[in-house]
């Protein structure tokens, strides 16, 4: 099964100019915990979170709209394409540390996002099929390597 067969098409984005007090606002709204981060020409460029947004407002002792989501996002934009396999994906998420994945075209535009709550519908659909995309054990491994905690070096945001 492809990721496109399984991911969300109907995703929200924020800019990297936006601020975190509209970061918010958007996750409230969309009742999610995150959200793509783009550019102006709606490249992928990262992923803004409800922890990344408490973590640098704790940080910096400063109100969500003085903070630029730019400011806050850091490192490298783990995104999938929409022919690749869930099992891409959920060795990607494994790898990455990650609960979701924007899924790109070739030129790194949004077109949706994959989480693992994605992958375990499916699972959960295929439960009794002989031949399923995705089988429990796999998913637990997943989940058990995304929720290992990262040491407070790797995962603090920058002051």
């Amino acid at each position: 099964m492809k990721v496109e067969n399984v991911m969300t098409a109907d995703v929200r984005a924020c800019y990297t100019h936006d601020t975190l007090e509209c970061a918010a606002r958007l996750l409230w709204d969309r009742d999610c915990g995150s959200a793509p981060v783009i550019d102006a020409d709606s490249r992928v460029v990262g992923v803004i979170t409800d922890r990344d947004i408490c973590m640098a407002a704790y940080f910096r002792g400063l109100p969500l709209r003085e903070i630029r989501i730019g400011e806050v996002i850091r490192g490298e934009a783990f995104t999938c394409h929409p022919d690749d396999t869930i099992a891409d994906a959920e060795r990607s998420l494994m790898e990455r540390r990650v609960r979701r994945l924007p899924v790109v075209d070739q030129d790194g535009r949004l077109l949706g996002i994959i989480s693992l709550a994605d992958i375990a519908q499916v699972a959960a659909a295929q439960r009794d099929l002989k031949k399923r995309d995705v089988v429990d054990h796999e998913l637990a491994d997943v989940l058990c390597a995304i929720t290992t905690p990262r040491s407070h070096e790797e995962s603090a945001i920058s002051r």
